[in-house]
């Protein structure tokens, strides 16, 4: 069963709410970041993304850059920007996005649950990515990047979070430029917070990493480097932890630069091996799965797998792992997507038209539309201790950084 914890975050004064509230450091590069904070100096990029606020041509992984990280969080501290909760506390984050929403729970997961494989991952990280954002962890003695759990719904955890809603005004609520809105409340009664606690380490047996796969292992790894020098706050890390029937998974589309040297007719034939192939009148973002949308010159197709063209295991049966076997290995010459530049991804939230949008300018050859995974197929990847194709899951909305911050020391 896992352990999760109150902390006491450090947060916005109600007031500078929606002013302090970014969108997450990994989904903006710094000329959006400088972009998105201009004439907001009290925006959470400057503490996230903190080269903003040096010379263009600065090495965004420098040491400078995270010493301007904590310049500017101390600044935003004692200019009363945030403050330090007095006691630890439990928050109920709620994000609505096209009239739909879910509800997680803000807390410190357990390092040592990670470690143990109690907190189960799905996906491999990149060492540069990680020691980013350790230098960043250990500069600031902050963790400012929520990482978002997912969990088998439990009712009576279910019911508690329910009846806090209905009977507590929230902290925070505010509905963000891209109309995502927002609404914190505070967990500060202690019989509450036990009650949690308690029911997570008696129902509870895993949590799932959603996103933020290299948020969580830099935390671990942050802790291991403390050693004996490691405060109790750097035992857990700043989670979210929303149960699996709040959760919506997007697509997660792909793009390709080119077909590798065969002919548009050439490619077509290669793919009859393993899809039945249909073309179609508009764009198609499949409704079941094993179908795929496939886009090039300037047409629509409808492939779908024939049988016996994957296999059924937890990984082999997930549609992202049928597209890179049976089309970007096979045909297109792509072996790992994880670092071949001939291919592209894109997240569901931009829509089909992107794909479009991108291989009728030229810049791509063609685009493939993706039935998303399924939370039940990231439960069953995860716990078999297998991991998916990289880029598989897209989550939406996304938890605003600066709300709620995690301080270690």
């Amino acid at each position: 069963m896992v352990t999760i914890s109150p902390f006491r975050a450090l947060r916005p004064q109600p007031a500078n709410a929606q002013q302090v509230a970014s969108r997450p450091y990994d989904v903006l590069n710094s000329k959006e970041a400088r972009e998105e904070a201009a004439g907001n100096p009290g925006s959470f990029l400057h503490i996230t993304k903190s080269e903003i606020d040096l010379p263009d041509n600065i090495d965004i992984h420098s040491q400078q850059v995270y010493d301007k990280a904590k310049e500017n969080l101390n600044a935003f501290i004692q200019k009363g920007i945030l403050f330090r909760e007095e006691k630890p506390c439990y928050y109920i984050y709620q994000l609505v996005m096209n009239g739909r929403s879910q509800t997680g729970l803000v807390c410190g997961s357990s390092v040592d649950d990670y470690e143990k494989d109690l907190i189960k991952k799905h996906e491999f990280t990149r060492p540069e990515k990680e020691q980013d954002r350790i230098n960043h962890i250990k500069t600031t003695g902050a963790q400012t990047g929520n990482v978002f759990l997912a969990y088998r719904n439990v009712t009576e955890l279910d019911k508690l979070i329910e009846e806090w809603q209905a009977t507590h005004h929230p902290e925070y609520l505010f509905t963000a430029d891209d109309g995502i809105s927002h609404t914190i409340w505070v967990i500060n009664d202690d019989h509450t917070i036990l009650t949690i606690t308690d029911l997570f380490a008696k129902l509870v047996p895993a949590t799932y990493i959603a996103d933020g796969h290299h948020r969580a292992a830099s935390a671990a790894k942050v802790r291991k480097a403390l050693g004996a020098k490691a405060t109790e706050d750097a035992n857990y890390f700043l989670t979210t932890l929303f149960p699996s029937n709040q959760l919506y998974i997007m697509d997660y589309n792909r793009l390709v630069k080119d077909l590798n040297g065969l002919s548009e007719a050439g490619f077509l034939q290669k793919l009859e091996q393993d899809f039945k192939i249909e073309k179609i009148d508009g764009a198609l973002s499949p409704k079941n799965l094993h179908e795929f949308g496939m886009y090039l010159d300037g047409s629509w197709y409808k492939l779908t797998s024939k049988e016996g063209a994957y296999t059924e295991d937890p990984i082999g049966v997930l549609d992202v792992t049928i597209l890179s076997n049976n089309v970007l290995d096979k045909h297109l010459g792509i072996h790992d997507q994880r670092t071949d530049k001939r291919i592209d991804f894109v997240g569901g939230i931009r829509g089909l038209a992107e794909l479009e949008k991108r291989v009728n300018s030229g810049e791509m050859k063609l685009a493939f539309s993706l039935h998303p995974v399924t939370i039940q197929q990231l439960f069953d990847i995860a716990d078999s201790g297998n991991v998916m194709p990289p880029k598989s899951t897209w989550f939406e909305p996304k938890l605003r950084d600066g709300l709620l911050t995690h301080l270690i020391y």
